[in-house]
């Protein structure tokens, strides 16, 4: 295959997906002056924003709604509570078991579906990556981390039970599921402002503003447009492949930006999750890929 046939523009567009999506961990991890629940809220009511001048495409059923911004909601303030019970990198990891979980749901939640010997080989490499994240040299439980690890297996399966279950929702566009984040945002904030009292807003710095609203344009606001774009326009198999580079870009730039420390252990269990899902990708039919709708990943 030549460089010409291989590159096009769907290809361009996954890999900046792949790209903004990897900055979430980094930038979340940074900014510290509010609470996961506000941050998650603050974060999804800029990305709904973005949204507005789109309001006309925002047509779809209730049940679209409600099992997006429960979705949403959900999958976010498990995945920011998990960066501050546990270290980030880890943390991250573990929440990178979603492909894993798209593969063993995709089965139970889809009539036609049958699940195979190397989807079984798939989920077992995935839970041997994320034992070996929550464990030590020494194979024994780090629990002072314990809450954080189950709080990003958490966010993984919420991921991916979704993504498997937005494929049996009724049609919709693409633009909805940003529109979602702004009911979802303003939710978050409801229950913060119930739970923790009135919100820190006067307090929080320039710089975690900054990066509140490039949280909101990017990993979670424009990364869903192009991931929409490209797998309408491109290969799904090449873009799934794609987008396994995810975690592994995410990593380093926790690496790179939060000083993160990189060991062995974690570069064995990243291995382990990207192979699992990978392996449980194969045998997908094309036909079916492009017929189904696409599920979108923040």
């Amino acid at each position: 295959m030549s460089a010409a046939s291989w590159w096009d523009k769907s290809t361009g567009l996954a890999l900046l997906t792949i790209v903004l999506w990897a900055s979430l961990a980094a930038l979340t991890s940074r900014v510290t002056s509010v609470s996961p629940l506000v941050l998650v809220g603050l974060v999804l009511f800029f990305c709904g924003v973005g949204a507005l001048p789109f309001w006309r495409q925002w047509r779809a059923r209730p049940v679209n709604w409600l099992v997006t911004i429960s979705a949403l909601l959900l999958y976010h303030l498990l995945l920011f509570m998990s960066f501050r019970h546990a270290p980030v990198l880890e943390a991250n990891l573990i929440n990178y078991l979603w492909p894993l979980f798209i593969i063993l749901f995709t089965p139970l939640l889809l009539p036609g579906h049958p699940l195979h010997g190397r989807h079984l080989l798939a989920g077992a490499l995935g839970l041997a990556g994320s034992v070996l994240v929550m464990v030590n040299g020494e194979l024994q439980l780090q629990q002072a981390y314990l809450p954080g690890y189950l709080l990003a297996l958490g966010a993984a399966i919420v991921w991916g039970a979704y993504s498997v279950l937005s494929r049996r929702l009724p049609p919709a566009p693409a633009v909805m599921t940003a529109a979602a984040c702004l009911p979802a945002g303003l939710l978050a904030l409801l229950l913060a402002w119930l739970l923790e009292g009135p919100l820190p807003v006067a307090q929080i710095p320039a710089g975690d503003w900054g990066l509140i609203i490039g949280l909101a344009l990017g990993p979670m606001g424009a990364a869903f447009v192009t991931w929409y774009l490209a797998l309408r326009d491109g290969d799904p198999r090449r873009i799934g492949a794609l987008a396994y580079l995810t975690p592994l870009l995410s990593t380093l730039l926790l690496v790179l930006l939060n000083g993160e420390q990189l060991t062995p252990r974690h570069l064995l269990a990243g291995a382990l999750i990207m192979g699992g899902a990978l392996l449980g990708m194969l045998g997908k039919h094309p036909a079916r890929q492009q017929q189904e709708a696409p599920a979108l990943r923040p």
